[in-house]
């Protein structure tokens, strides 16, 4: 039974955060698609975050606890440091790719992990004691799944797998003029952003552990930010009217979804497995976009996919491992205190028996 509990652990936050890469990867593909028919960016995150504060806040209403946390003046700051952050990630990320490409965009998407792991160990969320088997197994396994990552990014190879699948290309953006050293600074600014927010945002729920409120105050001020930007940037009202197509699916998708999924999931875990976890789960994006390109865009499998992939997922492994070991230890750890505090409050309550009958 215990050993069962122990799986079920590890393996409902692995499969929750699998899931949100992979709704990732379709949030991207479907937008690449929508703005072949003429979605424009600002049109797209407005709906998107304006969808997903629609449903958060019910929902919020609804499921939340009776009695809360005292919500404190620093928290709410907090959120609002929050919702910021995830704008001008958002904003980076626009800018970035708009004087790069999605591959310089996707090598850089590996930095997530050392990122978080070193604002985790500055803001004290995760240990750098370097003896222990537990840490090395979390730096070797972050700097392998990094290496992985890149080789499948930047090391095409011979062709493996040929689909006979006709091939479905997307123009994203469709800009012809790129900056390269522009974009990739802006690309490293939304890693590090993001990176951040997973610090933030861990801290704000150990703070105030009401993950619903949290999230949906911060999707509302997401969307109070972005909303009169993107009416400044895309002021041609016919362009916000959303036809019934794939501009319409991908802006439902991405508020049910890339809104109210991923920030349920992220306010789930970010607390009990800390930002560390979650971020090294984003080079695994790479793997997951490559196989649904040859499975639905009939994109051919290089060499350079599978063995950065396969790489990839030894780092990643170790990371894993390093992580529930260290969780194993914190609950045996808490066990073995409240044995010992019921032993304690037993010998105590003899002692004061033992005295009532003298």
């Amino acid at each position: 039974m215990g050993s069962w509990n122990n799986c079920k652990k590890n393996v409902v936050p692995f499969a929750a955060m699998a899931a949100v890469e992979s709704t990732i990867v379709a949030m991207h593909t479907l937008y690449k698609a929508a703005h072949a028919k003429g979605l424009h960016y600002f049109v797209y995150i407005s709906y998107s975050y304006m969808l997903g504060t629609l449903i958060l806040l019910p929902i919020t209403f609804i499921f939340s606890r009776r009695v809360l946390p005292p919500f404190k003046r620093s928290v709410l700051y907090r959120i609002i440091l929050l919702a910021l952050i995830g704008f001008i990630a958002r904003m980076s990320s626009f800018k970035g790719l708009e004087h790069s490409s999605p591959a310089l965009a996707s090598s850089i998407n590996t930095l997530t992990p050392a990122f978080t792991y070193i604002l985790a160990v500055l803001f004290r969320m995760e240990t750098l004691d370097l003896r222990r088997s537990t840490t090395q197994a979390k730096v070797i396994g972050t700097v392998v799944s990094i290496s992985g990552a890149l080789v499948a990014v930047l090391y095409k190879g011979p062709t493996i797998l040929s689909s006979q699948s006709p091939k479905v290309t997307y123009h994203f953006l469709g800009t012809s003029q790129t900056n390269w050293a522009i974009g990739g600074l802006l690309l490293a600014v939304n890693e590090l952003l993001n990176s951040a927010s997973h610090i933030l945002q861990a801290q704000i729920l150990i703070m105030y552990p009401a993950e619903l409120i949290v999230a949906s105050m911060c999707c509302l001020g997401v969307t109070i930010i972005t909303i009169p930007v993107s009416f400044m940037a895309e002021r041609d009202l016919s362009s916000w009217i959303l036809r019934p197509d794939i501009t319409l699916v991908t802006a439902v998708y991405s508020g049910f979804f890339g809104q109210v999924f991923i920030v349920a999931i992220y306010s789930c875990f970010l607390p009990v497995r800390g930002p560390l976890y979650i971020s090294i789960f984003k080079p695994l994006s790479i793997v997951i976009a490559a196989a649904a390109s040859f499975i639905f865009f009939g994109d051919d499998l290089h060499l350079g996919s599978v063995v950065g992939g396969i790489v990839l997922l030894l780092g990643f492994y170790a990371v894993l491992w390093g992580k529930a070991k260290e969780h194993e230890t914190k609950n045996c750890g808490s066990e073995n205190l409240g044995a010992l505090t019921d032993v304690r409050t037993s010998l105590l309550q003899s002692n004061i028996d033992e005295q009532y009958v003298k």
